[in-house]
């Protein structure tokens, strides 16, 4: 019995660089994407209930992650991404900084402080709900998240590195007691063809 954590399928914003508004759909290849890891998430022994982000992007992957393996599907605000305020709707390359590497928050948007904290309270939600199951929880969120939750809250395993970035729709999975080792990260071997992307975009925003 695990936590399964995904990240969101692509978005044309994603895939373009641009720090995505609240509202970013999928784009095709995002939802190629999704029906993906549905399937590998429907052949997978155990799954028994889906949490995931309310945005969009993240409520539209665990929506086909839902239908193909019959799953209850609970939403919770605490696992959006990261809020960058004003930023959002604008090209990353073109801000001349790295947004990630401010502390501070940017106007109208989180602090890292502000999100980590936020992260936190997910995961404590993450694990109530896990403990009431008889299988695996499977996480629907965006990529600042995991990486949050696997610097913060998880512990590598042996030969397991920390992952650079997160693909679309990759799956890291997390034993439910602590100190919650990752089994695995950021794993894509469902992505086949079209579906796989070109590793240019965002990768957590």
């Amino acid at each position: 019995m695990s936590i399964v954590l995904i990240r969101h399928g692509e978005t044309s914003l994603n895939a373009a660089r641009v720090i995505q508004p609240a509202d970013t759909p999928l784009s095709e290849r995002g939802r190629a994407q999704a029906e993906a890891v549905a399937r590998r998430l429907a052949a997978r022994a155990g799954p028994a209930a889906v949490l995931s982000s309310d945005l969009p992007r993240a409520f539209e992957t665990a929506t086909a992650i839902a239908a193909a393996t019959g799953l209850d599907l609970r939403t919770t605000a605490l696992l959006q991404e990261r809020n960058f305020g004003a930023l959002r709707g604008r090209a990353y390359d073109d801000l001349g900084y790295d947004p990630l590497a401010t502390p501070d928050a940017p106007p109208l948007g989180e602090s890292v402080a502000e999100f980590e904290a936020r992260v936190a309270r997910a995961f404590g939600e993450i694990l109530a709900l896990r403990a009431a199951l008889a299988g695996d929880l499977v996480v629907v969120t965006h990529g600042l998240v995991i990486r949050t939750l696997l610097a913060r809250h998880a512990r590598l395993a042996a030969g397991v590195d920390a992952p650079a970035s997160l693909a679309n729709t990759s799956v890291t999975v997390l034993a439910p007691a602590a100190p919650h080792e990752a089994l695995l990260v950021n794993c894509t071997v469902h992505l086949q063809g079209s579906a796989r992307d070109g590793g240019k975009g965002l990768s957590g925003f």
